[in-house]
Order: structure tokens, then sequence, then C-alpha cells
């Protein structure tokens, strides 16, 4: 998914997640919690298949708050990526004075169960 020129941090995390949200909406939602809490949204786009990706950046402190903000969304994550994500917030809980304000940085990549309107093809009168 890496497309984007993304400054080298220790942590960058690639997650993939899935979710029954339209992607404009949760382009939308996301957005505005990451920024509500100090990050930084490097990149966002969805595509017709309603597959949405989103790059972001933010300081280690906030990464409780970003966590938690993803699972308010409604985003379903992997047993891996909860892995990683607990890992990046127990790291830095218990460093919070040295790495606090150290950038991470999530490659995110989400699956919507989200169709466009239009006629049902499986129903379609002849």
């Amino acid at each position: 998914m890496r497309n984007w020129e993304i400054t080298d941090t220790p942590w960058t995390l690639e997650l993939k997640a899935t979710s029954p949200a339209p992607p404009a909406q949760l382009i939308q939602t996301l957005s505005d919690s990451i920024l509500g809490v100090g990050g930084w949204i490097l990149s966002r786009s969805y595509d017709a298949t309603g597959k949405v990706a989103l790059i972001i950046e933010f300081e280690r402190h906030a990464c409780l708050d970003i966590y938690s903000l993803l699972l308010a969304a409604g985003l379903e994550l992997g047993t891996n990526d909860h892995m990683w994500l607990n890992n990046l917030c127990r790291c830095t809980q218990d460093r919070i004075h040295a790495c606090g304000k150290e950038v991470a940085c999530i490659e995110l990549e989400i699956l919507t169960s989200w169709r466009p309107a239009g006629p049902d093809r499986a129903s379609a009168v002849v």
C-alpha cells in the first residue's frame, strides 16, 4: 500500500481492517477523530470497490487515543493488528517520558462491505 513518501519512523504499522460503513463516511469520521487527538493525515482515499486507504502519523503519547478511535469508528481489526497496536501502546506507556514525542505512523487499509447504489442485477426484470 505504500505509495506515499513517509518519514522514517521506528513505529510504522501496516494494518488491515473491515467495516460496514460507507467509505466516504468512514474517511470523514476517522479524519475528524484523528485530527481531534492531534494526529496528521498524510493520505486518504477510497476506490470503487469500497476499499479505504489512510496513512496517518501521530505523536506516540496519543497512541491509546488513536487505538480507541479506530475501535470507536467500528473497525474490525485482525488479531495481529490488535497485537501491534497493543505493543505500541504498552511500549509507549513504559517509556512515555523518553518517547512520548516520537512520531508513529499507521498505514491503514480498510475493506468495507459497502457497495454503490444502483440496480440489483440479480433481480433485474427483462
